[in-house]
């Protein structure tokens, strides 16, 4: 099967279980592909855990979901060492970072300190455990999620952290007619569960190289840095994108050219992408990131 008709499918069976969400099944996948980590925020019960274990079962990679809660300690996160009686190596026991989709739900809800211990993990793509260094899965993403609505014993993210999240998107409500069809076939993690794998761990690998190489035009590379570039000038803006920022919008460009059939990134592509990879991004002086962002495109001409 050819790429684009393996990302096709990826995306229909997504779309199938995650139904009325299209652009938010794109940005998941897109993350995975351009290699990041993505922050959904929605109410309860909208399916966010559904999309991780859908992903990771039709890419036949390991899944694990982490209930974060404020008496966790980053020992639950990251795994810790058991010495055994008459052993002199220390035992590894793995925590739950190890398996290659980790859903992070209502990360908010835990303390700074065990947050933390995600830092390096998704930076590095590795643990420290009593300073011995542990490689991660390859492919390895965090899906984390949190409530936006109920903030009442979370402590929010700083932007340190919110910085290694390639994407954030938003779940709402599905359209109604998506709703009713989630009712009559009573969709639930059993129809994830179900799936079969389209593609395996080295085709995944495969495709992030074909990513990295998608073209970039040196017109709409300046584009993207006149973006950047201009969050810091704006008026309404107190922090602008830093120039990981500039990295995350073309990367992520070029994973959402790519699961469109392009080999090549179009201004369409990188305007589809400043808001859900710039707008955590920034600090506003009370205005609407997205809305402060939407501004600054208007404003800077669009190459053709």
């Amino acid at each position: 099967m050819k790429a684009q008709e393996s990302i096709n499918t990826i995306i229909g069976e997504m779309q199938n279980v995650f139904l009325g969400q299209e652009d938010v099944v794109k940005h998941v996948l897109c993350t995975l592909l351009a290699s990041g980590h993505i922050l959904i925020e929605g109410v309860p019960g909208i399916g966010k855990t559904l999309i991780g274990l859908t992903l990771s079962r039709l890419l036949s990679l390991s899944f694990r979901r982490i209930q974060f809660t404020n008496d966790m300690l980053p020992s639950d996160v990251i795994g810790f060492h058991m010495f055994r009686k008459g052993s002199v190596e220390p035992n590894l026991i793995k925590g739950p970072v190890f398996a290659s989709v980790v859903l992070a739900d209502e990360i908010n809800r835990t303390s700074p300190k065990t947050q933390s211990a995600l830092l390096e993990a998704m930076e590095e793509g590795q643990v420290s455990i009593d300073g011995i260094t542990y490689s991660l899965s390859n492919p390895f993403m965090i899906i984390a999620t949190q409530n936006p609505v109920e903030i009442a014993g979370t402590f929010p993210l700083p932007e340190s952290q919110l910085d290694r999240f390639l994407i954030k998107t938003s779940v709402g409500y599905p359209p109604a007619q998506a709703e009713k069809e989630i009712i009559l076939k009573d969709i639930d993690h059993r129809h994830a569960l179900n799936l079969s794998p389209v593609m395996d761990r080295d085709s995944i690998i495969r495709l992030r190289s074909y990513v990295s190489r998608v073209g970039v035009h040196p017109d709409v590379l300046d584009y993207i840095i006149s973006i950047i570039r201009d969050t810091r000038a704006h008026p309404k803006i107190e922090l602008g994108a830093s120039p990981r920022g500039g990295l995350a919008l073309k990367r992520a460009s070029q994973a959402w050219a790519f699961i469109h059939g392009r080999d090549y990134i179009t201004p369409g592509d990188v305007l589809k992408m400043v808001v859900p990879v710039l707008a955590h991004r920034i600090t506003t002086k009370e205005a609407d990131p997205a809305g402060v962002l939407e501004e600054i495109t208007r404003t800077i001409t669009v190459p053709v």
